[in-house]
């Protein structure tokens, strides 16, 4: 008795006969790509259940598109103002460069035809499509989007620092705290608490610590896991840094006595948002503030980019797709746990999971909060591990 034909075809039947996935994953993910609306190549790539850089061959040899890697291309050459940032985003493709009246585009997906027919009807120039890699596409759009910002993290310097978008800061609550102050004099606090976190964001920093002592005070980024004291400023100034940050963070400005915990959200640019956690410790000289730094991109940069052997990239996506059951990442601060646990969220996060349709609303125990993730719930502060564990 004949079998029914697998009903695939192009890309999707290529990858099955390649070994790149099989054909029962490569069913699904086409019927979930279909029902998101979203193009097969991004959909593996993201959810990772295959390299970007093997679809990517796989798509090349398909379609007969030349495959390009975009990490050995020069990101100045790409033309800035001639295709709208609107189209750029919607259709996930971006210009390369323009030779005559032909305009190369990078997609990751060869069938989007849409796209370069609605750049060509925009820029009226003929489009040719250069296939290059889901993965660095993301980050080359991201990249570009970025550098056509105003203010971007090389334009952020000088008197630029005072007009950081920070979303948690209330200039009206400063007014409450003696220390705080709202005149001229607290400008050069503003400006360094500022400089401080760009500095923090530039060098990859993953915690900030303000520090008061007796005689002076102390600031310290932790980097690779080590800390480093970056800044010294006086002693006088310790107390003026933890009430700007109190401020900032949307802390009780009147309590310097307990502990306390809030958070910054810093606007980058219009695609990129830096969001800091926020912690205040009392002690004999002052309160202690400590930042952990949190880059929600960095939870979606996708599996490939983890560093894991390909024993364990199959193990740990093995455990992820099991019905039941429990992962633990310890490691020392700095070492990746959160972004490997996001990143595993990220390719759970589908609409059919936990009953609730689009809205994917999965809960999930990291403590204490960190990144944003769109679709998944997040239990309240007061909510401990134990309360929640319980039937």
């Amino acid at each position: 008795m004949a079998t029914e034909p697998i009903p695939l075809s192009g890309l999707a039947r290529r990858l099955v006969d390649e070994g790149v996935i099989e054909a029962e994953v490569a069913i699904n993910a086409t019927d979930e790509a279909r029902k998101n609306a979203a193009p097969l190549v991004s959909y593996l790539a993201q959810n990772g259940l295959a390299e970007a850089r093997v679809i990517a061959i796989s798509a090349a040899k398909e379609f007969g598109v030349p495959l390009m890697d975009l990490s050995i291309f020069d990101f100045e050459s790409i033309p800035r103002d001639l295709v709208k940032e609107q189209l750029i985003q919607q259709h996930n493709a971006l210009p390369l460069v323009r030779r005559g009246v032909r305009l190369f585009v990078a997609v990751s997906d060869p069938t989007n035809l849409q796209a370069l027919d609605e750049i060509k009807f925009h820029t009226g120039v003929n489009t040719e499509p250069v296939l290059v890699e889901e993965d660095k596409l993301a980050a080359f759009i991201e990249q570009f989007l970025n550098a056509n910002e105003d203010h971007g993290l090389g334009e952020l310097d000088g008197d630029d620092l005072e007009d950081l978008d920070m979303d948690s800061f209330d200039d009206t609550a400063g007014a409450e705290d003696e220390d705080a102050g709202t005149g001229t004099d607290d400008t050069p606090i503003v400006r360094f608490v500022n400089k401080m976190l760009l500095d923090a964001i530039k060098t990859g920093a993953s915690d900030i610590h303000f520090e008061p002592f007796e005689k002076t005070c102390r600031v310290r980024f932790r980097t690779d896991g080590i800390l480093q004291v970056v800044s010294t400023p006086p002693q006088n100034l310790g107390t003026r840094l933890a009430a700007r940050l109190r401020v900032m963070s949307q802390m009780d400005i009147s309590e310097r006595r307990v502990p306390q915990d809030g958070r910054i959200k810093m606007k980058l640019s219009k695609m990129r948002a830096i969001d800091f956690r926020v912690n205040t410790l009392p002690t004999l000289w002052g309160e202690k503030v400590v930042l952990r730094i949190l880059d929600p991109s960095q939870a979606k940069i996708g599996i490939e980019a983890l560093g894991f052997e390909p024993d364990q990239q199959a193990f740990y996506l093995d455990c992820l797709h099991k019905p039941q059951g429990m992962i633990l990442v310890t490691g020392p601060t700095g070492s990746g746990k959160t972004v490997s646990l996001y990143t595993g969220i990220n390719i759970l996060n589908t609409p059919e999971r936990n009953g609730r349709g689009p809205s994917r609303n999965q809960p999930r125990r990291h403590q204490p909060s960190s990144c944003e993730l769109q679709g998944w719930a997040r239990f309240r502060d007061r909510i401990t591990f134990i309360s929640a564990s319980r039937p």
